[in-house]
């Protein structure tokens, strides 16, 4: 059963992904909780083990990593997108992140850590591997529109989790992402963002039950802030695949998260992408 705080906690969760320029102060996210600013952060520290100004921050930097990346817009836009008006204050915020700059970041373009620069061909830049996949279940969100905003549904999928007290049931965190975004409009793009639990799990019924078929599956382990993966689709599909006498299954590819982005570095992120096979 939802905790009644859930309700104000999604709801500042998301206020924060769709308006990352807009007035995010701890005042102005007490108001959109409803709820006293002396006890608003008390309850949001409480059931989430982030600080509001913290989960702002991280937040407003995963969106910017994306930007970067995938739109063509300066650093002056992209800062401002993300509630900058000084070029300098978000170039220092974005590199004690990343380690980077915002301009450096852009550049190398894979958005991998140090240590992996990836040569298109090089299997031991994304090393990956095929296994066979157990049958398993997704509690999860559906999401329609651009993959690098699914962020808010995670937000939301967790914070039910921890709301209800139901992590114990958990067994990771992954997406099943149905649509090629070089194919398909990115308002049309369908994911989904959920928490893998067992066959004893009872399904909340705001989540929704979705079944990962048992099969043979390739994994690329990749390594790297999150705004990074899809030069890891781009190898997987356009170098190892067509290398690999492998035929891809008929079902979507998911992305299974080993770590927790809340406290790792972007450059540690670790992600397995499971690309369905016959």
């Amino acid at each position: 059963m939802a905790n009644p705080y859930e309700a104000r906690l999604l709801r500042v969760k998301e206020y924060i992904h769709d308006n990352p320029a807009g007035d995010l102060s701890l005042d102005a996210l007490a108001d959109v909780a409803a709820m006293s600013r002396f006890h608003w952060h008390r309850v949001f520290h409480g059931m989430t083990g982030e600080t509001c100004a913290g989960a702002v921050r991280r937040i407003r930097m995963h969106r910017a990593a994306c930007w970067l990346i995938q739109k063509d817009w300066s650093i002056a836009e992209v800062a401002k997108r993300c509630g900058y008006d000084n070029v300098r204050s978000f170039t220092r915020t974005f590199r004690e992140v990343f380690t980077l700059t915002p301009v450096a970041f852009r550049t190398r373009g894979a958005l991998l850590s140090p240590q992996m620069e990836p040569q298109r061909g090089d299997d031991a830049m994304y090393p990956v591997e095929i296994r066979t996949q157990p049958k398993g279940r997704l509690a999860a969100l559906a999401h329609t529109g651009p993959y690098i905003e699914i962020g808010k549904k995670f937000e939301a999928v967790s914070s039910m989790f921890s709301s209800r007290g139901l992590w114990p049931h958990a067994r990771g965190m992954a997406g099943i992402y149905y649509d090629d975004p070089n194919a398909v409009p990115e308002a049309d793009l369908r994911s989904y963002a959920g928490i893998l639990v067992g066959s004893e799990f009872d399904m909340p019924g705001d989540m929704e039950d979705l079944t990962i078929a048992e099969g043979k599956v390739a994994v690329l382990t990749y390594q790297g802030p999150y705004a990074g993966l899809k030069a890891a689709y781009d190898y997987l599909y356009g170098a190892w695949l067509p290398q690999s006498g492998e035929e891809p299954r008929d079902a979507p590819a998911m992305e299974v998260y080993l770590n927790d982005p809340t406290d790792t570095a972007p450059e540690d992120l670790l992600t397995e992408i499971y690309l369905p096979l016959n």
